[in-house]
């Protein structure tokens, strides 16, 4: 939801007391029952990357001087469980990605309920509360904790940067059951409520230049998955209807919808010393009923393969390619550039990347990171405001410090 930062500190104050109400509706048992304080976990994580690129910007202004030190992560989670069958969880993360300082202003990254219906040796049936992160893909309900990455960045096909709150959580019910079989584990998962569409969205849209705002609407996203042999093959699809409504006080653009309904599938083989994992997604983007900006429907496809290699205890490197079109049927930008919508090059990214992770210590990890990029797809907009100033093929550098308690 397209929000003032007084709105979105309310609606994080809102579920915050949501949660507090439910810790002290549980508060009796808590009292009584000594061992469930020990269940009380907090934990915290922080990254500090180093950007630089030849051409164009990526969190911040990383082609000036000597790059951008934009990009930081610092987020902090505390668990507790009042009950054995209710887990109360929350974390609070504050993320610059380039843009000013107080883009790193710390919001609710999750906070919920969890309540346990069933759990057996067989199967657990589960239902979560207020604000819990998308079964998206094999990463992103982790995104942002860097020891859970297989790179320093995701594969911006699959998990965008540039239009990251759509994807990241939702705030509603979800429900979960998981199936414990002889030869594997199926888990599925689903979830109602509304997602988070804030300016990243509609910058990305380009509906920022107008007097508007976007606000979401009902939405849904789900996923199944497959662990076979203790994870040594693991299979997920996953879907999302995601949905929002344009409210305009003036005729220019008019008051319009916008809807996104993604399917990805995943596929990942485990062994003890590599892992390949390849993602494919189908991406459908609608915009309607608007007065006078562009209404649209368009179908956009991502791929990546992903080969990480581990040696030595504590080293991995990993090579990945990782391809974005967002038109299927102008794959090659030409139609969009020739219609005076910008250049061609922004339509598609085709990334090439090389990865090196060092853990010395559990709690400590450095990475360096390379990038060979031909297109513009997933560039985030906030550093590059004029896109016919932007280069089609350019290269990345990344290198970053986490920690994590």
């Amino acid at each position: 939801m397209i929000e003032s930062k007084s709105f979105r500190w309310n609606e994080c104050r809102a579920i915050t007391a949501l949660l507090g109400t439910v810790v002290m509706g549980l508060s009796a048992h808590v009292q009584s029952d000594e061992h469930a304080l020990d269940t009380l976990q907090v934990h915290g994580f922080l990254s500090q990357a180093l950007v630089i690129t030849d051409d164009n910007n990526f969190f911040g202004h990383s082609s000036r001087d000597k790059g951008s030190l934009e990009f930081t992560e610092l987020g902090l989670n505390v668990s507790l469980r009042p009950h054995q069958d209710v887990l109360v969880a929350a974390q609070v993360l504050s993320r610059r990605a380039g843009g000013n300082s107080s883009d790193a202003e710390p919001k609710l990254d999750y906070g919920l309920v969890d309540y346990q219906m069933i759990s057996d040796q067989e199967r657990t049936f589960g239902i979560q509360l207020g604000r819990f992160k998308n079964p998206f893909g094999f990463y992103n309900q982790t995104r942002d904790v860097a020891f859970t990455r297989p790179g320093i960045l995701l594969p911006q096909s699959i998990y965008f940067d540039r239009t990251r709150s759509l994807g990241l959580s939702g705030d509603g019910i979800s429900l979960y059951h998981e199936e414990r079989l002889q030869t594997g584990t199926i888990r599925a998962q689903v979830g109602f409520g509304q997602a988070r569409m804030e300016d990243d969205v509609e910058q990305t849209l380009g509906l920022d230049r107008f007097p508007g705002s976007l606000d979401a609407a009902s939405s849904a996203i789900g996923q199944i998955r497959y662990e076979h042999d203790a994870g040594r093959i693991v299979a997920a699809v996953s879907t999302a209807n995601a949905n929002a409504d344009y409210e305009s006080p003036a005729n220019s653009p008019g008051e319009g919808r916008f809807r996104f309904q993604p399917w990805v599938l995943s596929f990942q083989y485990n062994e003890e010393l590599w892992t390949l994992t390849a993602e494919y997604a189908i991406r459908k983007l609608e915009l309607e009923g608007f007065n006078s900006f562009s209404n649209s429907s368009r179908t956009g496809e991502s791929w990546y393969v992903q080969f990480a290699r581990r040696f030595n205890d504590n080293w991995q490197w990993l090579f990945r390619y990782d391809s974005l079109t967002n038109n299927r049927e102008d794959s090659s930008g030409k139609n969009y550039e020739a219609m005076g919508l910008g250049p061609a090059h922004t339509q598609f990214a085709d990334d090439l990347t090389f990865g090196l992770q060092w853990t010395p210590h559990p709690q400590l990890m450095l990475a360096g990171e390379y990038h060979h990029v031909d297109g513009t797809g997933w560039l985030p907009t906030q550093n590059n405001t004029d896109s016919s100033a932007t280069s089609r093929k350019w290269n990345m550098w990344l290198f970053q410090l986490s920690l994590r308690f």
